[in-house]
């Protein structure tokens, strides 16, 4: 048997990559990392210049959408809708930490499906703990609910992830269809977070809370929930306008961006970190590292490893490969992977895939990025996450949630959605 070189060397390029996303050395950006490794598989006839602009190409459109929900969510940060949720939610949770754990879920699932769930991670996480040590609560179950559901709750709609968006063109689906078969299955696995989270936490939520006076007035900003109602108007009936996601996208970020630079809010160096050019540039390079790992063997042993079909336990059965899978090497490249062994099966195996790739990386740190950078922005808060309750949590709620949202998502295929 023939050592597959091209397809050790693109695996060896995915592994250093990965692992530097995970530790981020402060001297070793990761988007230098997949550049770099990218580099040398093209040097090395791993991938071709061909195949590398057909991949980048495939990608374009998605990262430029990316770039405008990132400006889209530093816009809503910036007319203060953050701030302002986090007032909200200590005056209405009248210092029950329940109560309070309510409403995160409300929070974080909402914003998670409407902006993305980098904005639950970088922009709410810190307003979630800071609301909740002022109320003088435990930060755990509400911290918790926020890592839980940035990848939970990113099931619904195309522009709730990265992964989403890469699914979404590999499904061929409309973004209402998408939304409509996704819709019950991203329920189903929010409940089941909250029936473990409140059980797993219970003594903590149950502690009786000395009342502690907010005076604060929560003012949400009309004009970036105004823009934010509009751009999601305009996403579900993109293909009845006829109008390109990226274009609506585009549209509601200079909304939010260019009236700032003109008042001065903001900065155009401010905008440009927050378009995250080194993860924008690290995803292009992934792109290219995986490209060149599936078009050497990794796409044809997958198919091996996958079912072919869209009964439920075909469903059941890819929804598990590919929170393995994503467990294993981040659920990026997991469903850079997965997506084109999937699309010729069809739609519904591709969002089976879809829902490994999102709730299964509640199960370790390593998961997804999201997971990671919500992990790193709590040592900055100087609170150390436990790495035993994180993976028993994980073991409790990833299997059910699995289970559950695939029943859901085959229903609703069944019933001719």
């Amino acid at each position: 048997m023939s050592l597959n070189l091209p397809l050790v060397l693109a695996l060896v390029g995915l592994g250093v990559t990965l692992a530097v996303a995970v530790a981020r050395p402060p001297w070793l950006p990761e988007a230098v990392t997949a550049v770099v490794a990218a580099v040398v598989l093209i040097a090395a006839g791993a991938v071709s210049i061909d195949r590398t602009r057909q991949a980048l190409g495939d990608l374009a459109t998605t990262i430029g959408f990316l770039a405008a929900l990132l400006l889209v969510g530093d816009g809503c940060r910036r007319e203060g809708l953050f701030d302002a949720l986090g007032t909200l939610m200590a005056r209405r949770s009248q210092d029950s930490p329940r109560r309070l754990l309510a409403l995160v879920f409300i929070v974080a699932s909402s914003i998670t499906a409407a902006i993305s769930l980098d904005s639950t991670i970088v922009l709410l996480t810190p307003v979630v703990f800071a609301t909740v040590t002022r109320l003088r609560m435990s930060p755990t179950p509400h911290v918790y609910a926020c890592a839980h559901l940035a990848n939970s709750a990113s099931l619904l709609l195309p522009i709730s992830n990265l992964t989403n968006l890469l699914a979404f063109h590999a499904s061929g689906l409309t973004f209402s269809h998408f939304a409509l078969l996704m819709a019950l299955p991203t329920l189903g696995a929010i409940a089941v977070e909250w029936v473990v989270l409140t059980r797993f936490f219970g003594a903590e939520l149950s502690r009786p809370r000395e009342r502690v006076a907010v005076s604060d007035q929560a003012n949400l900003p009309r004009f970036a929930l105004t823009v934010l109602g509009i751009s999601l108007g305009g996403f579900l009936l993109s293909s009845v306008i006829g109008i390109d996601l990226l274009w609506i996208a585009a549209a509601g970020a200079a909304a939010l961006t260019v009236p700032a630079l003109v008042r001065r809010t903001t900065t155009l160096r401010a905008i440009l970190q927050a378009l995250q050019p080194g993860f924008l540039i690290f995803v292009l390079g992934l792109g290219v590292i995986v490209s060149a790992a599936s078009d050497n063997g990794l796409t044809a042993a997958v198919r091996t490893i996958l079912p072919q079909g869209n009964s439920f336990i075909d469903l059941l059965g890819i929804a598990a490969v590919s929170a393995v899978l994503a467990n294993l090497v981040n659920n990026l490249p997991a469903i850079l992977i997965l997506a084109p062994a999937l699309a010729s099966t069809g739609h519904e195996a591709v969002l089976a895939a879809l829902v490994g790739v999102n709730i299964g990386p509640n199960l370790t740190y390593v998961g997804s990025l999201a997971t990671l950078l919500w992990r790193r922005m709590l040592r900055a808060e100087d609170t150390e996450v436990n790495l035993g309750e994180f993976l028993r949590l994980g073991a409790l709620t990833v299997p059910p949630a699995l289970l559950v949202a695939t029943v859901l998502l085959w229903a609703v295929t069944q019933l001719g959605a």
